[in-house]
């Protein structure tokens, strides 16, 4: 779910000459979390913003940020205040009669309050135009992240595949294990009673019923197959996006699964298996989480 986007624009009109940028980008997030950062005066662009956000994503930490800039006015924006000039030209006429140089020009037109930049009418109309500029530009940002986002994707979509091809793998060896799980747990039976009572009527007997009430609830035949079904299920998810929120709920029925396993293994060579499963669940849960 990280990517990146942005886009630029300008425009010049009745409202003056603008530039701007924005610049979208997001990190991986359970739920989707849209942050905007504008410029004072574009209250509007928010809601827009997060709503483009919304129709486009379902997961992740996103951020907006826009940044807009209007140009300078120039020489040709200014204006000449006469009342203040005409008050400097006569202070500077006295001072000439009394033997001061005259003024020049440039350092009357110098002089505080001569030259002044006009107060502009906002132009409602002019402000929506440009607003609704920006708004454009926002949400080719967005689909420049989208696109980043479906690129980083594609190049994760085999990264998780093998990992549930690798659960799988590991669900097939813990099978094949399990058939071993009735005769260790009955021979573990029968050297403990041997140890304590040797010389018990009815010993063998007595080690066939409990080895099979043992072997009952070490079976792990469920186990398996639900993590059968859950790889069945993951696969089938991964081609129906957007599915992160239903991969990351499978991911701990995956691990519930692994531990129930190991909590009934009566072999050593299951249990590994069941360390395995789990760290190979682990290691897909985290990739879950780049998952729209």
């Amino acid at each position: 779910m990280t990517g990146f986007g942005r886009a630029e624009g300008a425009q010049s009109g009745a409202g003056g000459d603008w530039s701007w940028s924005v610049e979208a980008r997001s990190v991986n997030g359970r739920n989707l979390d849209v942050k905007f950062r504008g410029p004072p005066g574009f209250d509007g662009l928010e809601a827009a913003a997060k709503a483009a956000a919304q129709a486009r994503f379902a997961r992740g930490q996103v951020t907006i940020g826009v940044q807009a800039k209007r140009a300078e006015a120039g020489a040709a924006g200014l204006i000449v205040n006469a009342e203040v000039l005409d008050r400097y030209l006569k202070l500077a006429n006295d001072l000439v009669q009394g033997g001061a140089a005259p003024a020049t020009a440039d350092g009357l037109l110098s002089l505080r309050g001569v030259l002044e930049i006009p107060e502009e009418v906002e132009d409602e109309a002019a402000r929506a135009a440009l607003q609704s500029a920006i708004a454009a530009d926002i949400d080719r940002a967005l689909e420049a992240l989208k696109a980043s986002r479906a690129r980083e994707g594609a190049q994760l979509a085999p990264v998780i595949g093998g990992f549930i091809d690798r659960i799988e793998a590991l669900t097939a060896d813990a099978e094949r294990e399990a058939g071993a799980q009735v005769q260790a747990i009955r021979d573990r039976f029968a050297r403990r009673m041997a140890e304590l009572a040797p010389d018990a009527p009815g010993l063998e007997e007595r080690i066939y019923l409990e080895a099979a009430a043992l072997a009952a609830k070490a079976d792990v035949r469920e186990e398996l197959d639900r993590l059968t079904a859950h790889v069945a299920s993951a696969r089938t998810l991964l081609q129906q996006p957007p599915a992160g929120r239903k991969l990351d709920f499978l991911m701990q029925e995956f691990m519930r699964e692994a531990n129930t396993l190991c909590s009934k293994s009566a072999t050593t060579a299951l249990t590994a298996t069941g360390l395995d499963l789990k760290a190979v669940i682990e290691q897909l849960r985290e990739q879950v989480q780049n998952v729209e």
